[in-house]
């Protein structure tokens, strides 16, 4: 493995006739952008598998890394991505990648010339603190787009994320996922020579085809040294990807293992919730006396979740009486619009090759299915009885099923809520042509059908086009014609980092087009504009990564009269250090026709046309340092007034057993010709204790001025192995202002409850 390639590196006579062969048979290299030597040799490194080697011995998963099998095995060749790429590494950092028939395994000798100076910060799971890190990327589905991340750093923390979409943000659905969690195995240890690491991963957790006897792979490598800002990688990824290459599935390693002959175990969790909330309730209003009472709700019920792969390219999850008492409370927002807010999904059920289901149809909100529908209703829980989720990849077919039933609630009845996706791989790795149908059936007269197909082409190049239809049938609304209820999209971008990039994009959504499982922030209109970015990266010796001037415009034009509803210009420019710091100035003119009136803050908006104007500095601190976070400024007109922001969201790791994260957002609003002013003010702050890797508590405080009221989420968990976990979560809402105008004085506690789960993973 290691001597093919020293070969590519330092044998410049082979590639005369290697690259343009792998050109011919790579659709789109040959027209990437950037230096043609640097991106030829990098495209045909990551493209050309090469051999993961079997286990020869014994390996015994400690973190000490001393086993002769590992010794038995070349190092793979790192490079230096950052701060200086192609530079040279002045750490030494030997990796080594191996498998059996069950797992894949991968140890790390992180030298350290300053043993002291290694950064381990936090004890918190999937926290970034700043710490030193060896982590890999691996695309085991080979489709160039989507990837699972797992990471550790040396205390042993382990961090595992899903990606999507090749890492890019294209502004449909986010990439990274954070909150997904899998069944792996590592362990770490430190001497006077640095750190030392260990993983096993499942070949059941990961999911693959196989070719005959033959698994190809994508993989990708890094070690991160937090307090040189340093990251060591594997393969060599050109730079034109920005300070994210070293994510991209599409970058990885083609890597092959033969023979494998995975296990497919089963993993069934059960689990036990106890607990009691307490609400207040007013009693007897009359005129001259009020009191408030408390009501009681006591809950004792068992669950059960079931994983099982039947084979190494297909999952099946079912749930019994599903229940996600541990989920972290949401983040509060400040609406400023007369839109709805949009809130991410954190309930693990529902993270599972997530991006299977991602049917985006513009903009970062809207999307045809939006599993935050199940079980919650107007920010209550509903029950869910229970469902079933199949995914899974046949040839370059990708599939998921996902089937739930929820209990009757607040008048309504039971529903049944369903989705079916397919994605088929075309022409290349990185296009396909799909269709999703999503169902919600039960609602008392509002059952509803939302049918779609999509397709993303990449014809030559980085140059993508996407093509998107949706159509919705409504038990309560009567459709008028197929446009009217239907959704058309296309888009035509240069994804890339260096040089050029553009997007444009057109959309039209119909009046009665109507996704009740998905999200549609508005409806009834055409949009059209685009976005021309260019970035110059800097050179070895700058202080700067890059620099990026970049500009956007957006028309939203009424369908019924063919007004305009919306239009803004943005234009902006970003500097990019390499210190992982960044600065954005932007500006941001916006006309608004507003047609009925919306509360923003204590005051409203009032039907009319208006022009305003504002710019905005963004900065984000360095996210390798202890003290981090980003600071966000805003001033200019406002409709028909003026308005000052300020967000500022620091996060402190104290030591590796707290962390401190902040948040305060205010908006000071004026209308002087109305005479009418308010002020919005958020304030957020979560504390992480974290004694070891097993034991956690987590408190998180909002408090909303608008709602005048403070709400309390801590959550203890003791985590004894993957799996198994002990949860006991607090809830309360305290109102700080008490005084009404109209009725009695509030109690101080507006509800409070307190749950205890246990879930226990038996493997078969």
């Amino acid at each position: 493995m290691a001597p093919t390639r020293r070969r590519l590196q330092r044998s410049p006579a082979p590639l005369a006739w290697i690259v343009p062969a792998c050109l011919l048979l790579t659709p789109g290299l040959a027209a990437q952008t950037g230096d043609p030597d640097e991106l030829d040799v990098t495209s045909l490194r990551s493209s050309v598998p090469v051999p993961i080697p079997r286990i020869t011995g014994e390996i015994d998963v400690d973190g000490v890394v001393n086993e002769p099998a590992w010794d038995a095995i070349e190092p793979l060749p790192m490079f230096m991505w950052a701060p200086t790429h192609g530079g040279e590494m002045t750490e030494r950092t030997e990796v080594r990648i191996a498998h059996d028939d069950e797992y894949l395994y991968l140890s790390g000798r992180m030298y350290d010339s300053d043993p002291e100076g290694i950064r381990s910060n936090t004890f918190y799971r999937d926290a970034f603190s700043g710490d030193d890190l060896l982590s890999v990327v691996i695309d085991s589905y080979n489709d160039y787009e989507t990837g699972l991340w797992f990471g550790t750093t040396p205390a042993g923390v382990r961090q595992d994320r899903s990606l999507s979409n090749d890492g890019v943000f294209t502004g449909d659905v986010m990439p990274f996922n954070a909150d997904w969690n899998a069944h792996w195995h590592v362990l770490t240890s430190r001497n006077e020579e640095g750190w030392f690491a260990e993983y096993r991963i499942p070949f059941s957790t990961l999911g693959f085809q196989a070719e005959g006897d033959e698994v190809t792979m994508g993989i990708i490598i890094y070690r991160f040294i937090g307090r040189k800002n340093e990251r060591h990688v594997y393969p060599t990824i050109g730079r034109e990807w920005g300070q994210g290459g070293f994510l991209k599935p599409s970058q990885g390693q083609r890597m092959t293992l033969r023979g494998v002959q995975p296990k497919t175990p089963a993993y069934v969790t059960p689990y036990v919730l106890g607990g009691l909330s307490r609400t207040p309730v007013l009693r007897e209003p009359s005129a001259a006396a009020s009191f408030w009472g408390t009501e009681q709700d006591h809950t004792a019920e068992p669950g059960l979740d079931l994983k099982y792969s039947p084979s190494s390219n297909l999952a099946i999850d079912l749930t019994v009486n599903t229940d996600f008492a541990q989920v972290e409370a949401d983040d509060q927002q400040v609406n400023l619009t007369r839109f709805s807010l949009f809130f991410p999904e954190k309930r693990q059920f529902f993270q599972e090759r997530t991006s299977t289901f991602d049917f985006g149809t513009g903009g970062f909100t809207d999307r045809v299915f939006f599993s935050r529908r199940i079980g919650l209703e107007r920010g209550e829980l509903v029950r869910i009885y229970g469902g079933a989720r199949l995914v899974g990849r046949l040839g370059g077919l990708d599939f998921g099923f996902l089937n739930m039933q929820t209990a009757p609630t607040a008048g309504r009845s039971g529903e049944n809520m369903g989705v079916l996706r397919l994605k088929q791989q075309v022409f290349n790795p990185y296009s396909f042509v799909g269709g999703i149908v999503a169902t919600r059936y039960g609602s008392n007269g509002q059952d509803n059908v939302v049918y779609g197909l999509d397709s993303q082409l990449r014809p030559f190049g980085n140059e993508y086009l996407t093509l998107t239809w949706a159509q919705s049938h409504d038990e309560e609304v009567r459709e008028r014609n197929t446009l009217d209820a239907g959704l058309i999209r296309a888009r035509w971008e240069r994804r890339t980092d260096r040089g050029i990039r553009y997007n444009l994009f057109y959309r039209r959504v119909g009046p009665d087009y109507l996704p009740r499982l998905g999200f549609q922030l508005r409806k009834d209109f055409t949009l059209y504009g685009g976005q021309f970015a260019h970035t110059w990266l800097q050179g070895p010796s700058a202080s700067l990564n890059s620099v990026t001037l970049l500009a956007m415009g957006e028309n939203y034009h009424r369908n019924a009269d063919l007004t305009i509803e919306s239009r803004s210009i943005r234009p902006s420019v970003s500097f990019d250090f390499k210190s992982t710091a960044n600065i954005t100035a932007y500006s941001n003119t916006q006309f608004e026709d507003i047609r009925t009136p919306f509360p923003v803050g204590t005051v409203s908006i009032q039907p009319g046309q208006y022009w305003f104007h504002e710019v905005g500095i963004d900065w984000m601190l360095p996210r390798s340092t202890i003290f981090r976070g980003d600071i966000r400024t805003t001033v200019g007109s406002f409709y028909d007034g003026r308005r000052v922001g300020l967000i500022f969201n620091p996060t402190w790791t104290v030591s590796r057993y707290l962390e401190v994260v902040g948040g305060y957002e205010v908006n000071r609003i004026e209308f002087p010709d109305r005479g009418e002013e308010t002020t919005t003010q958020l304030g957020r702050l979560r504390l992480n204790f974290a004694f070891n890797t097993h034991l956690s508590l987590s408190t998180f405080a909002q408090y909303n001025n608008i709602d005048e009221r403070t709400s309390i989420n801590a959550r203890f968990r003791y985590h004894f192995r993957e799996g198994t976990d002990l949860w006991i979560v607090y809830n309360e809402g305290l109102n700080f202002e008490r005084d009404q105008r109209f009725g009695p004085r509030l109690p101080w506690s507006a509800g409070r409850n307190i749950m205890i789960k246990y879930s226990h993973t038996f493997i078969w």
